[in-house]
């Protein structure tokens, strides 16, 4: 994209570009000789027109700067009372010229970030039918945000991975390991033994500008490692879920595919803006790609480097379903519809309060709870540590049981640090992790 400039370059601002903006407020006399006008007449015309030009000139100069002092006052004082929030054109305008400023060709983009975007290839131990295993891989992108090796990756990723590859942009290869996951913002953070990397310019993605040129680099395929595809931020703050977690993202219309998960958004400056998560499928769906806002993932790096987790998020350790229909009734075995416990982690919050798999549960701290929604809403003003009162009906009978809110350790951190801990969560179908 060229830069974008207030004015054409060659025009200056204190000077109209229509020939007749200025009255010709000085007409010579008629000749009364046929040899026209004397020396004397010729040298009084070209101090007036020097005259009236400079004033003019100078009037002209002046009216431009004091309007746009005045409309850069009046839009400090907008947003200062907070009386209209909503940017007009011309702050718009302004905004995109600044978003262009230093603005980078899409070579020198690259130029400055490829080094920093990886390939990333795992392999899983997968169960198959008759209980035989074996070994299923998986590849994606990542990152580099440290010289030293630390690395920032979608969790889906590298989830479930008992090895863990990464690529660099010169071919060369290391084992990875994993430091730290948030699953309900789709990262993880990854360590390699090495040093003198090039990691990402972190940008900001608060102050992002729909219409704006972005870049993305990844892996697609699993084969294609370092493409390049280019395009602009087509919307802010789209909800959007993936597997069962609603999530606030960044759209673009530069080409996403599998394999791309994990790599790098960049603005015009070359800056990581975002950490791209998926593109949307269908046959008819083209240019709809998405990314983790980068101000999100800043938020919990820290968090994920010295703990492992996202500190203070609340857990319940169970797993829980929605039974809504005659159908799904019929199928679990339940005489009433509801939210009923699937299935929970062992030593967890729910666990310790003696909750069991098939509890459905009516209400919590009085809050009737009819979904698994409900129940994620009621959880988001909940601080770890505090009391729940949980009704629930368990073989027809009603009771209440008191559950202290725990914190939530992703299976992959807890069973690293207490390997002989052990989960009894699987799939449930429309079932959601609490």
């Amino acid at each position: 994209m060229s830069d974008m400039n207030l004015y054409e370059p060659n025009q200056n601002p204190n000077q109209g570009s229509n020939p007749n903006q200025y009255p010709n407020s000085y007409q010579p006399e008629t000749p009364k000789k046929p040899g026209g006008m004397g020396p004397k007449g010729l040298v009084a015309l070209v101090i007036a027109c020097a005259v009236l030009f400079t004033a003019v000139g100078f009037g002209g100069g002046w009216i431009w700067r004091h309007n746009m002092q005045g409309s850069q006052t009046a839009s400090a004082d907008s947003s200062t009372t907070g009386e209209d929030s909503t940017p007009t054109s011309d702050e718009l305008a302004l905004r995109m010229a600044q978003t262009e400023d230093g603005a980078l060709t899409t070579p020198e983009i690259v130029e400055k970030t490829a080094d920093s975007v990886v390939e990333i290839t795992t392999e899983t131990v997968q169960t198959g039918t008759m209980l035989q295993q074996y070994i299923s891989s998986g590849a994606g992108s990542g990152v580099i945000v440290t010289e030293d090796g630390y690395i920032i990756t979608n969790h889906h990723v590298i989830e479930n991975a008992t090895s863990i590859t990464v690529t660099l942009h010169n071919g060369e290869s290391y084992p990875a390991t994993l430091v730290g996951l948030d699953n309900q913002l789709d990262v993880a953070l990854l360590k390699i033994e090495a040093s003198g990397l090039t990691p990402a310019s972190i940008g900001t993605s608060s102050d992002l500008l729909v219409g704006q040129t972005v870049v993305a680099i990844g892996n697609p395929l699993g084969q294609l490692g370092g493409t390049v595809t280019q395009g602009i931020l087509s919307a802010k703050d789209r909800n959007i879920t993936l597997d069962g977690e609603t999530m606030t993202l960044l759209q673009t219309d530069a080409a996403v595919n599998p394999g791309n998960s994990g790599g790098g958004l960049f603005d015009a400056q070359g800056n990581l803006i975002g950490l791209v998560v998926a593109k949307s499928r269908g046959d008819d769906v083209e240019g709809l790609g998405f990314a983790i806002p980068i101000d999100n993932v800043v938020e919990v790096l820290d968090d994920l480097k010295e703990y492992g987790y996202v500190t203070g998020r609340v857990s319940l350790g169970v797993t829980l379903i929605d039974i809504n229909t005659d159908q799904m009734a019929w199928m679990y075995r339940v005489s009433e519809m509801g939210t009923y416990i699937y299935s929970m982690t062992k030593g967890s919050a729910a666990d310790e309060a003696g909750l069991q798999p098939g509890d459905r549960i009516i209400s919590v701290n009085g809050t009737d709870i009819e979904s698994i929604d409900d129940l994620k809403a009621l959880l988001e003003n909940v601080s770890v540590g505090d009391s729940l009162q949980f009704e629930i009906s368990r073989s027809g009978q009603t009771m209440t049981l008191e559950v202290i809110a725990g914190e939530e350790v992703p299976d992959e951190i807890q069973n690293q640090t207490n390997p002989t801990g052990y989960s009894t969560q699987s799939s449930a179908g429309s079932g959601s992790s609490l």
